[in-house]
């Protein structure tokens, strides 16, 4: 497959569960119909950006992977034929609790899961209290649309996740997030636009919108693509409404991207160790 169509859903807080969920069915369909192959929803989707506050009330907002949301929406990308990418609260087993992205194919099946690795922990984004770190790697997923990664929000700050994604394989890597206007709007439209560049792959960055009624914090939106060039695929989503973003993702600007730049031939793995030094 070549030219990939792919979607990223952008959206403000229903307020509830199950509209939530609803509202998201709805987007699924709606990119569908826009001929996109792939769609990714925003972080922990079905919910509030609850991390504003630390209320163990939230922890009802968690389920297995798969679990009751996971396989409705299997259901619907089986009917569909559109491959998901969907960012949810997991229980593992009780107090064990992740920021998870399960990977749906566009039959429906389950390929696997991705778990946030870095967890913040500072003033509105208190997700030690209900998330452990991710111990299940960099997974790069064989989907309908080509090779897929996932990087959750905060750890879009850390290149090695990026480089780990890369080197497994990733064409396309999704960075589903809520992050907020006051503490972070200056890095978003750099880091991902370069690890794009850096790793040579396709990156889908996606961002809540609005004010929800868990705090002050803005989900600034904004969401977009960008191409192994650094480039914006088409125009940056709004910075304060829902939206709906579908592109096209021509797949054959890796091979070319690759074949002028040789990042990955002209790694220097031998002089790294003390990276990764305790």
């Amino acid at each position: 497959m070549t030219v990939v169509r792919a979607a990223l859903v952008q959206t403000s807080w229903t307020g509830d569960k199950e509209s939530m969920i609803v509202r998201h069915e709805e987007y699924a369909r709606e990119a569908a119909a826009a001929g996109a192959q792939v769609v990714c929803f925003q972080e922990l989707f079905y919910g509030p950006y609850f991390c504003q506050v630390q209320d163990a009330a939230f922890y009802e907002y968690a389920e297995s992977v798969p679990g009751p949301v996971v396989e409705r929406f299997q259901a619907l990308a089986r009917e569909l034929g559109i491959v998901m990418v969907l960012p949810v609260y997991e229980q593992e087993q009780p107090g064990f609790l992740y920021n998870t992205a399960a990977v749906l194919d566009a039959d429906g099946s389950y390929l696997g899961k991705y778990r946030k690795h870095h967890i913040p922990h500072v003033n509105g984004f208190w997700e030690k209290f209900y998330f452990r770190p991710g111990n299940l790697g960099f997974p790069v997923f064989d989907t309908a649309v080509g090779k897929v990664g996932v990087y959750i929000c905060y750890d879009r700050h850390f290149p090695e996740g990026w480089r780990a994604l890369g080197l497994n394989g990733a064409q396309i890597v999704f960075n589903p997030s809520a992050t907020s206007r006051g503490l972070s709007s200056y890095l978003w439209k750099l880091e991902q636009p370069a690890a794009a560049v850096a790793n040579e792959y396709f990156v889908g960055a996606i961002n809540r919108v609005g004010i929800e009624d868990l705090g002050d914090d803005d989900f600034y939106g904004t969401s977009y693509f960008v191409d192994p060039q650094g480039q914006f695929v088409g125009d940056v989503a709004d910075g304060h409404n829902p939206e709906l973003v579908v592109r096209d993702l021509d797949l054959e600007l890796l091979t070319e991207v690759r074949n002028r730049w040789a990042f990955y031939r002209d790694r220097r793995p031998d002089a790294y160790d003390d990276l990764v030094a305790p």
